[in-house]
């Protein structure tokens, strides 16, 4: 934990603190000029955008949704395809669909009875890219970790 973190911990804990203002949270370690953190005040997404990004995130944080994503990102399928792929029943695949066309990520083509369901717009697959990017990288990281601490163990012995 950085000091500047130790001290708003420790301040927010006191049991004579009191409620403080907005300005008497900033730290105390002069980290921006003046200028710049305004700069950086005015670049912030509004509050808007914010709730709308969480709500989104939100949404892709089930692992059900994001295989249906997973799924319908090659193409349209139905929701029969989709569920067989997927592993669940169609209801549960109709249900999660709903909330994904709600958010707009997923979009619906009807063909008589039937109807097909395909990923809104080319931003969500590469969103769905980026994390899969990241999340390999840390499982990599993680893995050359663990087989590095294994040589080291290796290489101690069973006296270590």
């Amino acid at each position: 934990m950085s000091y500047c973190s130790y001290i708003h911990v420790s301040e927010r804990h006191s049991a004579t603190l009191v409620p403080s203002t907005p300005k008497d949270d900033a730290c105390e370690a002069p980290h921006l000029d003046p200028r710049g953190a305004q700069a950086r005040r005015q670049d912030l997404m509004s509050p808007r955008a914010v709730e709308a990004l969480a709500e989104t995130f939100r949404v892709l944080g089930d692992p059900t949704r994001v295989r249906i994503l997973d799924a319908i990102a090659a193409g349209e399928l139905c929701v029969c395809d989709i569920a067989s792929l997927v592993g669940i029943s169609e209801s549960a695949v109709s249900h999660q669909l709903r909330l994904l066309r709600g958010m707009r990520l997923v979009r619906a083509r009807r063909a008589g009875r039937l109807v097909f369901y395909t990923v809104d717009d080319q931003h969500i697959l590469e969103l769905l890219k980026q994390a899969l990017t990241h999340v390999t990288e840390q499982l990599s990281a993680v893995s050359s970790q663990l087989s590095a601490g294994n040589l080291i163990n290796e290489l101690a012995g069973p006296d270590r």
